[in-house]
């Protein structure tokens, strides 16, 4: 015989019991409301059961509890620890059964209502988001139990309520059969949330609608119907309208899109409540193939966006959502896919008024299942079938009257089975007026759009000229993909050319980073805390921060790239004398833009002004002729620079603002030259030649003038990024493993000759790893004119190099006190082979602390790319060609090896012992990026190929700067 226990209701697949049906969420009505948040007790349990259900009765004592903050989680407010899985569930995976280990967070809130709250009508007790599954009472009665940790749950509380001392008792558990169905790759972190708020309901308020705002883009017409439970009027008096609910009026209107987000104000009047709306006028349709808007083929730019604060978690507050809005628009980006569930309700009112494309998804995803060839899947499972609907419902039916949502997701990674089926013909069935999507079902037997994450780039060619072959009915469908170029570390690469694909074939409409943010957790050890920072039994390490923005919202290097790769208004030159302009706009013409020329001779400014651009629509391009060069180059490498500007205040950004910018090279650099008119000189100890002096045994650099340098040798290694090492479930290459398996991070270094020549210092090495018989044969070339210093490095391959190399060039220490750097370049950020679009050349200073990029876990970072010169701790150092610049107070064996923020600290000695404080390199070659974190590696024109190779750099002393 079985027995059950009062917490049946954990491993019961259904949704829930005794909340209301979904419904329209809107933002605010002339009802009272009272809002819940803020300070309740907790009891925090090991089991579901080790405590009954005497907390949730009135008079109960919780004076001994501890106080939380709701919205929030209990883990990160001292409760507990948060555990981090990508896809593997942190509990065996026997459904819908969890383990007795189940964390229970006993809530409680005791409040008073208003002294206006009204006496007549209901009210309904609603919360935004709990996770995973939650039962509440209401003094002492017990209203219901849900699951659905990222969609509302209204219950009908207005009998219960009295004037004072109401007794709110929430009981939270981390895992039930919930969690079965909310596998995404995120920190697992119970708690309430999102908001809890108390609703009055007066009689006749509203109960739920549908605003239907479509948009004629041949007749510039927009037809409203607001379909209404409870009947009342629509007026927009803006437009003049004044009609019952439930009937169509047609009138000219301005238009929605996510360039120009323009919403009229209106009001929903019943005969108890007036809810004020905000009404977006757009057609979404599947035509020609195509996904359109208002007629128009669209090209998403876009993001995919958990919510996250590296101290609340997904318990966002407004100005943090409006703070990641704006982040966006200021980055050009357009569209946002809600991975992998709802988000909070207000972030989406934040898309309708700043303007962005949402691709809203469902809160569901069953990735662990993939571990057993996904048996037991719940979205192929009847019994489950109920819940999926469930959560498809409470997603359309809260957000449904959001101009800025344009395609439903049925979810993420769960499979296939019939229930994804049932939801897709539910949410066709109930709104005809979007598209829906689903990545998992390849043959788009349900969905309307062909969605692909990390296809390569070559794939997505074949796919944008239709000869990826399919099932008929996806090679008619648009692509997308959902989820490419994944921000995990330094990059990701290639996004440019992943864009030029875009813009080349109709077919392909774009696609969104993974993702937004890194989800680190400040901690004051570790900096930002990542999976296995908190003793987690499964983890899968920093896989957790893979974002655009690092936690504390500071835009990275990945974000300032995918910023110029998808501009809106590009910059060209047909040839040296005029500029040609591009809109790359799908709605909007260039009229908010102001465009201003600058003239750069040798990286600095000598002239500037503005530059006239006629509005130019959508596709449209012009050629503008520039100006006449304001001063002569002389001989000097020259070039244009020209930027489109906001040219008045938005909403999202102030006049001034660039959107896009471009530069024209006029006049080439004339490289480097040094006479070898001095000689070396052999002392006791050391031989000298001109400026400089070199170990007279080894042939080893020792200064140049008053600048002490040690260990200058050539050097391959770098620190491993993310995407060098690559992801464990992938079969093709991973550099970074078979870098270190080739031991290229152990580089030895064979002394073969020291030659004093006429003119040259000459010495001979062999540089290569234990235990394999390849090598690189490497001869340094020093001459001299007296003043200047030239070093000429040549490198020939030696055995059967079957990989690339991480990086080519040299290497050197300089003293501490070396801080203030000055370079003529690429800037002001990183840039590497393929993820230089955003770097611009000109002049820059930092200090060299200002050059590391802070990735949360320490990797490669801070080269600055195409580097004419660069001035650092005494030093004027000119490449020929440009090189790779990079400055640091740690070794790269000392970056390497760290695995936090925090463990890196000045480094104070080489590999031989010598002391130095700024290690700098200067790099022939750097090894592409790519994304093979998650994504494709480098595309083959980015490798750093184990080939012939000379370079030469121009050492002067520089007493200006130290």
């Amino acid at each position: 015989m079985t027995s059950s226990t009062a917490a049946d209701y954990i491993e019961d697949v259904s949704p829930g019991s005794g909340a209301l049906p979904p419904r329209a969420r809107y933002a605010s009505s002339d009802a009272k409301s009272l809002s819940l948040n803020g300070s309740w007790r907790l009891r925090v349990s090991a089991t579901a059961d080790a405590e009954d259900d005497s907390f949730a009765e009135e008079g109960h004592d919780a004076g001994d509890w501890a106080e939380v903050t709701v919205p929030g989680h209990w883990v990160l407010q001292g409760h507990g620890s948060p555990i981090y899985t990508n896809h593997l569930y942190p509990f065996p995976v026997d459904p819908p059964h969890v383990p007795t280990e189940n964390p229970t967070g006993d809530h409680l809130r005791v409040f008073d209502l208003p002294s206006e709250w009204p006496s007549d009508g209901g009210a309904v007790l609603r919360f935004d988001g709990v996770e995973s599954c939650a039962r509440i009472w209401l003094n002492g009665t017990d209203i219901g139990e849900f699951k659905g940790s990222r969609l509302p749950h209204e219950f009908a509380v207005g009998h219960l309520l009295k004037p004072g001392d109401n007794v709110l008792a929430v009981r939270v558990h981390q895992w039930s059969a919930g969690s079965y169905l909310e596998d995404q790759d995120q920190w697992w972190l119970p708690g309430i949330f999102r908001d809890v708020t108390l609703l009055h309901r007066p009689p006749g308020s509203v109960l739920d609608f549908f605003v239907h705002a479509s948009y004629d883009h041949v007749g510039g017409t927009g037809t409203l119907r607001v379909d209404s439970d409870v009947d009342g009027r629509i007026t927009v008096p803006a437009l003049d309208i004044d009609v019952a609910t439930g009937e169509p009026v047609t009138v000219p209107v301005r238009p929605w899109t996510a360039e120009l987000p323009y919403l009229y104000d209106g009001l929903l009047t019943t005969e108890g409540e007036r809810v004020p709306l905000r009404i977006g006028f757009r057609t979404v349709e599947l035509s020609d193939g195509l996904i359109k808007v208002n007629g128009k083929a669209i090209l998403f730019k876009g993001v995919n966006r958990h919510e996250w604060h590296p101290e609340k978690g997904r318990a966002l507050d407004l100005e943090t959502m409006r703070e990641d809005v704006l982040l966006m628009k200021r980055h050009n980006i357009n569209a946002v896919r809600t991975s992998h569930y709802p988000p909070h309700p207000a972030f989406l009112d934040l898309c309708d008024e700043y303007g962005l494309w949402v691709i809203d998804e469902c809160d569901l995803e069953t990735h662990g299942f993939t571990e057993q060839a996904w048996r037991d899947n719940p979205v192929d499972d009847d019994r489950w079938t109920p819940a999926l609907l469930d959560r498809a419902a409470r997603m359309v039916e809260r957000d449904k009257n959001h101009p800025s949502i344009v395609i439903w997701s049925l979810g993420n990674e769960a499979g296939t089975g019939r229930g994804l089926t049932a939801m897709a013909e539910w949410i066709h069935g109930r709104d005809r007026s979007r598209l829906v999507h689903y990545e998992g079902d390849i043959n788009c037997r349900d969905t309307d759009v062909y969605s692909r994450m990390y296809a390569s780039h070559a794939e997505v060619e074949q796919i944008g000229r239709e000869l990826d072959g399919g099932t008929h009915r996806r090679r008619g469908l648009p692509f997308i993909l959902c989820e490419y170029g994944h921000a995990m570390g330094n990059g990701p690469g290639g996004l440019a050319d992943y864009q030029r694909l875009f813009e080349s074939q109709d077919r392909l409409q774009g696609g969104f980073i993974w993702e937004w943010i890194d989800h680190g957790i400040k901690d004051e050890r570790h900096g930002f805390a990542y999976g296995g920072d908190f003793g987690e039994e499964l983890h899968d390490g920093n896989f957790v921060c893979d974002g655009l923005l690092f936690p504390d919202r500071v835009p990275s290097p990945g974000l300032i790239e995918y910023k110029k790769v998808i501009e809106p208004v590009s910059v060209d030159s047909p040839d040296g004398g005029s500029v040609r302009i591009t809109n790359k706009h799908d709605f909007a013409d260039l009229s908010a833009f102001a465009f201003q020329w600058s003239y750069q001779v040798d990286g600095e400014s000598v002239g500037s002004g503005p530059l006239t651009v006629p509005p130019l629509a959508p596709g449209e391009s012009a050629d503008v002729k520039l100006p006449a060069p304001p001063v002569e180059s002389d001989g000097a490498e020259s070039q244009w620079t020209v930027r489109a500007l906001l040219a008045a205040d938005t909403a999202w950004a102030p006049a001034g603002h660039v959107v896009g910018w471009g530069q024209i090279p006029v006049a080439a650099r004339p490289l480097p030259y040094v006479s070898a008119t001095a000689g070396p000189v052999l002392g006791e100890r050391r031989i000298t030649l001109g400026p400089a002096s070199f170990d007279a045994r080894t042939g080893e650099l020792q200064s140049i003038g008053e600048v002490d340098v040690t260990g200058l040798r050539l050097d391959v290694w770098r620190a491993t990024t993310d995407n060098d090492d690559g992801a464990s479930w992938q079969t093709d290459i991973r550099h970074g493993l078979l870098w270190r398996k080739l031991g290229l991070h152990r580089m030895r270094h064979r002394l073969d000759g020291v030659e004093l020549g006429e003119d040259a210092l000459t010495v001979r090495t062999r540089v290569a790893p234990a235990a394999w018989e390849i090598g690189l044969a490497t001869v340094y070339r020093w001459t001299s004119d007296g003043s200047r210093l030239r070093l000429t490095v040549s490198v020939a391959p030696e055995g059967d190099w079957t990989v690339p190399l991480p990086r080519l060039g040299i290497r050197f220490g300089l003293d501490a006190g070396a801080d203030r750097v000055k370079w003529f370049g690429g800037g002001p950020g990183e840039g590497y082979p393929d993820t230089k679009s955003a770097s611009r050349l000109g002049r820059w200073e930092s200090t060299v602390d200002g050059l590391q990029t802070p990735y949360v876990r320490p990797q490669e970072n801070g080269a600055r790319a195409d580097v004419r010169w660069a001035e650092l701790g005494g030093l004027r150092i000119e490449g020929d060609p440009e090189f790779w610049f990079t400055a640091r107070r740690w070794t790269t064996e000392q970056l390497d090896a760290a695995a936090h923020r925090t463990d890196l600290t000045p480094g104070t000695a080489s590999d031989s012992g010598s002391a130095a404080g700024v290690w700098v390199n200067l790099d022939h070659g750097q090894h592409g990026i790519g994304s093979q974190s998650c994504g494709p590696g480098p595309l083959p024109q980015y490798f750093l190929n184990a080939e012939p190779a000379a370079f030469s750099f121009v050492f002067s002393e520089s007493p200006e700067i130290s």
